[in-house]
């Protein structure tokens, strides 16, 4: 314990200096023993003495006193413990190992160093002291291992710089009065930044140990890159020291990222030349991640990362976007339908802003795959159903792998525009150059409207149809049925967008709903109205204008047979025929051939009296029956059950032939023409589909698919159905190739007039034009129902030349004829 002391000073003493400027030069001291004190709020003041007592006195207790002594001497004698104590330090292996000296004392002699002005005497020793050590302590271990692996050597640097800071903790809190007081009030360096500079200075910018440095660090994540195993600290160990030296960003990240690239530009090159489109892909993208990572796992600077990703996108994307983007790699994965790898590589591309430079690619593709379908004659009863799953493969492409890039989307537009009307004049277009698309479109929207959901491809059916549901679930299953057909005829819809002149699809639907509407074969009424309200809504009121009139008809006469029969019920008339007639407008229906055929007297009095009935209300009015177009119910009774069949008017008549032959009874395909009044061509068509098909009432003699004119016929003793009512008549629906050419023809010969039309139109407004300004005119004023080939408008100026319509002029003009 230390002997306390103390001293009295006298107030005189106190506050009395020996110079007017008192402490330290100030300026101006104010004596408050002298100063007069004034009266407080006018009231008289206390004497600051009291009587008897004498002045007051302030005593100081614990005061120490300094001993005077020479300061040079005191600052050599304590250097000798300090020195003597950073020996230790420097020596000692463990820090917990005792100085000679308390840390107390080391400081307070630190301290008193300082007092004495001699701190920058001090800090010289000291800097002096570390240099040595650092040179000869430090630096001279490793000068040793040059000859060790750089990755070596980066280890021993980290053990040295981690050493060297442990060290200097200890240094820092015995010359911590000399930071404070000191150096931090003078322009000169820290203690922490001077043991920062001293290192970098000596060790890390040594010139034999600079680039080992650096180079071990860079090898680590060679290292790393390769899969090889290392411990990994070392390297977040060596930027925790770059950063702390500050020496990262003017020498780490340079050789870093120069490291980078040539690894970069070699794995890129070799990658490319031996890896498929997709596999690139896949591991650019593995990269790019991995080197993110690794600038995340182990606090790479902001720039480096930047640096980095730059090199990334600039070699593996942007010098290598002729690869990435060529056509036949492309095409590859859009065949194997890739939309996980043609995702990634959009995403690549899109680093760079790139992804739209797929378009060409893209584009290209889908024209050659939609020409193919299109133009496959051997398999043009699947073109829909091709081009509905390449619309859904294209769709989803756009929509995920390609995030709904605008342009992508425009390009898949195109393309299925371009290729949807393209025109080829070949055998299943009877040589004319009307789209084919078109036609297939209508066939398919008559299979949905017939058959309903059952009848929807399997790859496209997005629910399953059950066909034995419960009661309870009997509802709900009508319900998916209807959305399922609704989403289909949607899906329809989108391709017949695409195509540009709408007559053969308007001829062909208009025919097949034509069939449907009077045999009675249309699934859902309801599924009919919501197409031919899509296709209002598509193409105007003016291209359902006779198909709305159709379904009217097929209204009125509804009424009308119930007006009919109600009339013959009041009159107590009975008929032996249940009639049925449809009475149609003849501009709104297709036009249909009359075909001869001799009636049985029973429909035909049934006939003649409804004929009569009928002009009898409708003056002025005349009918024109088609048979071909008729249907009806037979009662049969064979030998295995009674049956009722649904068929044709002309398989009607040729079964009627059977009433009241033997089973046995052989009837001759000469007789059966006769009797029936049938062209040759359509008796052999009726008795195919009676003797030949799925269902054989009929048995032809001697067997065969073909029907030739030496052929007997005979009831089939065998026939039997599971069911009491059996529909045969489909050979009603199914069109004849005669039929589907006098189709294409007709959509011919209208697609000339409409021409023809539209060029007199321009002539009789322009008096005289060029024949480039024709043709161009022309185009544009047909493109609403589809582009015309310039030597089809050629044909048609020359035909409307012939009809004295216009004349060519001396100069290939052409003027208008009055």
């Amino acid at each position: 314990m230390r002997n306390s002391s103390s001293v009295t000073l006298s107030a005189d003493k106190m506050y009395s200096f020996s110079s007017r400027n008192g402490v330290n030069g100030a300026k101006e001291v104010v004596d408050l023993t002298t100063s007069p004190r004034k009266p407080i709020n006018g009231r008289p003041l206390r004497p600051s003495v009291n009587p008897g007592m004498g002045p007051k006195k302030l005593v100081v207790k614990n005061l120490r006193t300094t001993t005077r002594s020479d300061p040079t001497q005191y600052l050599n004698s304590t250097w000798e413990k300090l020195d003597t104590a950073l020996t230790v330090i420097f020596n000692r292996s463990n820090a917990s190992e005792p100085l000679k000296f308390s840390m107390e004392e080391l400081y307070r002699g630190v301290e008193n160093v300082c007092k004495q002005n001699n701190a920058e005497q001090l800090c010289m020793r000291l800097q002096e002291k570390c240099r040595s050590h650092m040179i000869n302590g430090l630096k001279a271990p490793l000068l040793n291992k040059l000859d060790e692996k750089k990755v070596y050597l980066l280890k021993e640097v980290i053990a040295t710089w981690k050493r060297w800071n442990e060290q200097f903790l200890t240094i820092r809190a015995i010359f911590f009065y000399l930071d404070r007081a000191y150096l931090l009030q003078s322009s000169k360096p820290s203690l922490q930044d001077m043991a920062v500079a001293l290192f970098r200075s000596t060790i890390f910018e040594d010139s034999q140990l600079n680039a080992r440095i650096i180079g071990g660090a860079c090898d680590v994540v060679a290292a790393d890159r390769a899969g090889a195993s290392l411990d990994l600290s070392i390297f977040r160990d060596a930027i925790n020291m770059f950063h702390e030296l500050g020496t990262y960003t003017k020498e780490f990240e340079p050789r870093l990222l120069e490291a980078s690239q040539t690894y970069i530009v070699t794995w890129a090159e070799r990658v490319v030349a031996e890896e498929s489109l997709a596999e690139y892909v896949r591991m650019a993208q593995q990269l790019i991640q991995n080197e993110l990572k690794r600038c995340e796992m182990f606090n790479l600077d902001t720039s480096t990362r930047r640096e980095l990703l730059t090199l990334l996108e600039t070699h593996l994307i942007q010098k290598r976007q002729e690869r990435l983007v060529n056509g036949d790699d492309v095409a590859d994965l859009l065949d194997d339908n890739a939309g996980e790898s043609i995702g990634q590589l959009y995403k690549l591309l899109e680093r760079r802003r790139l992804g739209t430079k797929l378009r060409p690619a893209f584009q290209k593709w889908i024209d050659d795959t939609g020409t193919a379908i299109v133009f496959d004659e051997k398999d043009q009863d699947n073109m829909v159903v091709k081009l509905l799953t390449l619309k859904k493969q294209l769709d989803t492409l756009w929509r995920v792998s390609f995030n709904r890039n605008t342009e992508l989307g425009h390009g898949l537009r195109e393309a299925f525009e371009a290729f949807m009307n393209k025109t080829k004049k070949s055998s299943g277009t009877w040589n004319t150059d009307n789209s084919k698309p078109g036609e297939m479109i209508a066939k398919y929207v008559d299979m949905l409207l017939r058959g309903g959901a059952k009848m929807i491809p399997t790859q496209l059916s997005s629910i399953k149809v059950s066909t034995r549901a419960d009661d309870d679930e009997a509802d709900d299953v009508a319900i998916d049925e209807d959305s399922e057909i609704n989403n289909q005829l949607d899906q329809v819809l989108d391709l017949f967008r695409f195509i540009h002149g709408k007559a053969v699809f308007e001829a062909f639907y208009k025919k097949d709903l034509a069939r449907r509407l009077l045999m009675g074969r249309s699934a859902s009424a309801d599924a009919e109205r919501s197409m031919l309200s899509r296709l209002k809504t598509e193409c105007g009121a003016g291209f359902t204008q006779n198909l709305e009139q159709m379904f009217k008809d097929v209204e009125l006469a509804r009424e009308e047979m119930k007006s009919y029969n109600d009339l013959a019920t009041e009159r107590g008339e009975k008929t032996i025929v249940d009639l049925n007639v449809n009475v149609l407008s003849q501009s709104a229906w297709p036009s249909y051939p009359d075909i001869p055929m001799n009636i049985p007297m029973s429909i035909k009095v049934a006939i003649d009296k409804f004929e009569g009935h009928y002009k009898l209300k409708h003056s002025g009015r005349k009918l024109a029956w088609k048979h071909a177009l008729a249907h009806c119910q037979i009662k049969a009774d064979f030998p295995k059950g009674k049956k009722e069949i649904v068929v044709s008017s002309f398989q009607a008549i040729v079964l009627l032939i059977f009433n009241g032959v033997g089973m046995d009874e052989h009837i001759s395909h000469e007789r059966l023409k006769a009797e029936t009044g049938l062209p040759e061509a359509e008796l052999n068509r009726t008795l195919q589909s009676l003797a030949c098909a799925k269902l054989r009432p009929l048995s032809k003699h001697p067997k065969g698919r073909e029907i030739n004119p030496t052929d007997t016929f005979t009831l089939n003793a065998n026939f039997d159905h599971p069911k009491y009512r059996i529909k045969i008549n489909q050979v009603q629906l199914k069109e004849t190739p005669q039929e589907n050419k006098e189709t294409h023809e007709r959509v011919q010969v209208e697609r000339s007039f409409e021409t023809q039309a539209a060029i007199v139109r321009i002539m009789k407004s322009r008096k005289q034009i060029t024949h480039n300004e024709l043709v161009a005119e022309v185009i544009t004023a047909t493109k609403s129902r589809g582009v015309l080939a310039v030597s089809d408008i050629k044909k048609n100026i020359d035909r409307l030349i012939d009809k004295d319509y216009m004349e060519r002029n001396d100069d290939g003009s052409y003027s208008y004829v009055a």
